[in-house]
């Protein structure tokens, strides 16, 4: 327990399911996971994802979360608390710095969801549809830098006014409207002509589509999806009432977090498919699909505007509900290792935000010759953390209950109370053996496919 003052907490069950899917479900469902289903084989990556989910992901939820019941702290003295080791200590300091380094660059993509809604307020729908619109917002320096601006003071706000009050009320609110406004969208996209074509990719698995780089993007989207080795799960433990079940919290978190994948990629794979007469190619728009041929896809529509300001305030309200747990878990670790206070803490996360944040977004523009590794910055924030801290991170984890604190004082943790731990067969097995192999995996394929030894 920190001395200086007694811990902030959710009020419930609830507080925390929300939170942490909020935490969950972000940019990384609704932008990444549609593209990357797209890319890597439609209905084959979505069974893959959703066994990972049940089995990988489902094990760090519940190692993090645990963890940071049992010590009250943020990543870096929830490590430390099990010995003042430097390895143990790294450790913790690799998840306290990983959302510390994607909020910014999130952020960067938060404003440029924040332009285009406000273009879709304004009856601009047609413009956001041509070609060259994309690629000349985000070369403009000033431009991008405002939206970014207008989303970081947005969510510092949040974070400024504390876990119950700021967190907890926001994600009460985002969360069902959230699920509302998906459930709308999808049910337009396959009601479309021809998008049943799209469904059919995305929800029957096809092995002819099956590749090696199937199974490891689909781990790496796992990872961010699910916002494990982001120290985001052990802060929001830490704030978990003792007599709240970590089992059912978790599987509730699994749950919603994959149906709204599932359901991202019903809003935009069979409207693609719809607009392109199922060309292929469309679908491996990447990153791009959802700022370049969504607004393509909504501009031959009916109520194509109606639908745009409908989908870009879903995808604000996720991204906001994911920089906000990015954030305070930031915060919490300055609060718990340094010892400021919520004020200083959150100015200072500020201040780190635009100026990382302002590097990604010239990144485009002024500083489109500046490249690390052949990347643009916010490319580089993305590789460094995604591919390669992440992968450490959740190793890091799985060897400190493991070997460290021991699989079974982790279960007592999970069962107090007489809580449930249905599945405790599965995490015993995951986490001694194949959740450390797992990420092993994910962080040599992305690094080989970043030097080029490898294509993805």
């Amino acid at each position: 327990m920190n001395k200086h003052k007694k811990r902030s907490t959710f009020s419930g069950k609830l507080g925390f399911v929300l939170s942490a899917a909020g935490a969950s479900v972000g940019l990384g469902n609704i932008w990444r996971f549609p593209y990357l289903a797209a890319k890597y084989g439609g209905g084959i990556f979505l069974l893959i994802y959703i066994i990972l989910a049940l089995t990988f992901g489902y094990t760090m939820i519940i190692a993090e979360t645990s963890l940071g019941r049992m010590t009250r702290k943020s990543p870096v003295g929830a490590f430390q608390s099990f010995g003042k080791s430097k390895l143990l200590s790294t450790g913790g300091w690799i998840n306290a710095i990983i959302p510390i380094l994607i909020v910014p660059y999130y952020s960067v993509i938060g404003g440029w969801v924040i332009k285009y809604l406000a273009e879709y307020a304004i009856g601009q729908g047609q413009l956001l549809a041509t070609d060259e619109y994309f690629g000349n917002f985000i070369s403009n320096g000033l431009a991008t830098e405002i939206c970014f601006l207008i989303f970081t003071f947005f969510t510092l706000g949040i974070i400024y006014a504390g876990v119950r009050n700021g967190i907890e009320r926001v994600s009460k609110f985002m969360m069902p409207i959230l699920v509302v406004l998906s459930v709308i969208i999808m049910i337009y996209s396959v009601t479309r002509p021809g998008a049943m074509e799209g469904v059919r990719y995305f929800l029957v698995p096809n092995l002819e589509n099956f590749s090696w780089m199937t199974v490891v993007s689909a781990m790496g989207q796992m990872f961010y999806s699910l916002s494990i080795a982001m120290g985001i799960l052990v802060t929001f433990g830490s704030y978990m009432k003792k007599d709240t079940s970590i089992e059912d919290s978790t599987q509730n978190v699994e749950i919603f977090d994959t149906a709204i994948a599932i359901m991202a990629g019903l809003m935009i794979i069979p409207a693609v498919f719809a607009f392109s007469g199922g060309d292929p190619d469309s679908l491996k728009a990447g990153p791009a699909l959802m700022f370049i041929t969504i607004p393509k896809v909504f501009a031959n529509m009916g109520f194509g505007t109606a639908v745009g300001i409908l989908f870009f305030l879903l995808v604000l309200f996720a991204a906001v509900t994911s920089s906000i747990a990015l954030t305070e878990s930031a915060v919490s670790t300055f609060e718990d290792e340094l010892h400021w206070d919520r004020k200083k803490s959150t100015v200072i996360m500020g201040l780190i935000m635009i100026i990382l944040g302002t590097l990604s977004c010239l990144g485009y523009g002024p500083l489109a010759g500046v490249t690390i590794i052949g990347m643009q910055f916010l490319d580089f924030f993305d590789f460094l953390t995604n591919s390669v801290m992440m992968p450490i991170a959740a190793m890091a984890t799985c060897l400190l209950v493991s070997r460290v604190i021991g699989v079974k004082k982790l279960e007592e943790e999970v069962t107090q109370n007489g809580q449930s731990f249905r599945r405790k067969h599965i995490f015993r097995f995951m986490i001694r053996y194949l959740c450390p192999i797992f990420a092993i995996i994910i962080l040599l394929s992305s690094v080989a496919n970043a030097f080029g030894w490898i294509s993805m």
